[in-house]
């Protein structure tokens, strides 16, 4: 459908299935499993259940984090869910995370399995499990506060901007626009407070800049959709500094890495279940 048409909607929406472009084969309007498949499990406590997109990232890069602070029963299993093959939908995946997508973590720690899922409640449960990255009040709620923003701000920049841009099966210009706009809008947001600080909840490196670096971070370093250029992300130069600065950390580096299942063979990591994994690979 091309720009100028007009669309009617219809008095009740029916699913095309044949519409949704490359996601189409994945996408569907009910919630629960298509088959039956059991998670695999690991020997550590934690079970991390992932790819490496945007939001998988944060959970591994918490991770790499905490064990980069010496705490030694942060060690994980990460297994990858191939989400373009519906694997989010298996029936042990769902278990997790009824609403089917990644990350989606088990704690095996307690008494009884304890499942964690949306990457900002990981990482709010990772940083009180143990006592890090999440200062004490009155820092902790500014923390919250972009915590918070940047899980209600993906959503516009990811499936409205990073869908409409990168992967609708047409470029919709009036679609495009609104959430370029958008995407540029939070932008500034981010610019304006890291001009005024070195991290984005103050000095202390938090929870605030491991959830919005995979997204923000990568966009304004050309990896995100390709549109550094369309989005003028030179303009932001405070997010410039604070994501060169954030992908220079050892365990963003390695968290990066983890449930990699596509790009340059030196960067993929489809399963992680020690720090030795991360070494370079023998020919």
């Amino acid at each position: 459908m091309s720009d100028d048409q007009a669309y009617t909607p219809p008095a009740v929406w029916t699913w095309n299935r044949s519409a949704g472009g490359r996601f189409a084969n994945i996408n569907r309007p009910q919630a629960g499993a298509t088959h039956e498949k059991t998670l695999p499990v690991g020997r550590h406590a934690l079970q991390l259940y992932s790819l490496a997109t945007p939001n998988g990232m944060k959970a591994a890069i918490m991770l790499e984090e905490l064990l980069e602070l010496g705490h030694a029963e942060a060690d994980y299993d990460a297994w990858p869910i191939d989400i373009s093959t519906g694997e989010q939908f298996g029936s042990g995946f769902v278990a997790v995370n009824p609403n089917s997508k990644i990350p989606a973590l088990l704690d095996l720690s307690g008494t009884a399995p304890l499942r964690v899922f949306e990457s900002g409640s990981i990482l709010l449960y990772l940083a009180e499990k143990f006592g890090a990255f999440l200062p004490a009040p009155p820092a902790r709620t500014e923390t919250l506060n972009w915590l918070f923003w940047q899980v209600g701000s993906a959503p516009f920049l990811g499936g409205g901007f990073g869908h409409f841009y990168a992967y609708a099966p047409v470029k919709i210009a009036y679609a495009i626009d609104r959430y370029a706009l958008e995407a540029k809008r939070q932008l500034d947001v981010l610019d304006r407070q890291l001009a005024a600080h070195r991290y984005v909840a103050g000095e202390a490196y938090t929870i605030a800049d491991i959830a919005c670096w995979p997204w923000y971070g990568q966009l304004v370093l050309g990896r995100l959709y390709d549109a550094a250029e369309f989005l003028a992300v030179h303009e932001y130069t405070h997010v410039l500094r604070w994501a060169r600065e954030i992908d220079a950390r050892p365990a963003v580096i390695r968290g990066r890495r983890v449930n990699r299942i596509t790009g340059a063979p030196e960067e993929q990591l489809p399963e992680r279940h020690d720090a030795s994994d991360f070494a370079p690979r023998r020919e």
